[in-house]
């Protein structure tokens, strides 16, 4: 593999990161869809995009490097191993919990919002039991829960457009190959997170809240 290849897989594996998936979605959401958050004001967007930011990237990353630094069950921000992950899960999976009940009991949130938040915990949870037994990947985890998300809302929204499902698909198919082409996972690792990615959020979307 080239210099340039190895940058550029990189690359994708660091812009599209599993802990930024949720926020691009409820990114999306909030600030671009024409209905989704249309009722309310613009620093009402802000601080609910904030809320997103913080909870599902900001803290559960900075937990991992305070227990990088700390030489707390980690020994690498990358959590190469399955044993170094562990913490980390339950740290992320605390975090996913927390923003999915505070969007939940906000007024006035959209349940398409709340049923995506729910998919992305119950993916957590799914990647962590799957960890006991494999190095799935997160990666796919996270894609194939936005991918599962962009299928069913493509359903039953009535701004629906194909090109919203197109784009995450093919993003989910680059990362995908990425990660294969550095080498971080098998095929059945990246396939299986796919699987468990989208399962997830299936369960999230029809769970009776």
């Amino acid at each position: 593999m080239t210099g340039v290849t190895r940058f550029t897989a990189n690359f994708f594996s660091y812009l599209f990161h599993p802990l930024f998936i949720s926020s691009y979605v409820m990114g999306f959401l909030i600030f671009f869809h024409p209905m989704a958050f249309s009722e309310f004001d613009h620093i009402t967007r802000v601080f609910r995009f904030i809320t997103i930011l913080a909870c599902n990237v900001f803290f559960p990353l900075f937990s991992v490097f305070l227990m990088w630094r700390l030489k707390l069950f980690v020994n690498s921000m990358y959590l190469h191993d399955q044993k170094e992950r562990i913490v980390p899960y339950i740290v992320a999976m605390i975090f996913y919990w927390w923003t999915w009940y505070a969007f939940k009991n906000l007024p006035d949130t959209p349940e398409v919002a709340i049923r995506f938040l729910a998919g992305s915990f119950f993916a957590l949870v799914a990647a962590f039991l799957c960890n006991i037994y494999l190095k799935i990947s997160i990666h796919t985890v996270a894609l194939g829960n936005a991918l599962m998300f962009s299928y069913l809302f493509s359903f039953t929204d009535a701004y629906a457009s194909g090109l919203y499902l197109s784009i995450v698909l093919a993003v989910t198919g680059l990362v995908a190959t990425s990660r294969l082409m550095v080498g971080a996972h098998r095929n059945f690792e990246i396939w299986a997170g796919l699987f468990v990615g989208m399962l997830a959020q299936l369960v999230g979307w029809y769970w009776p809240f």
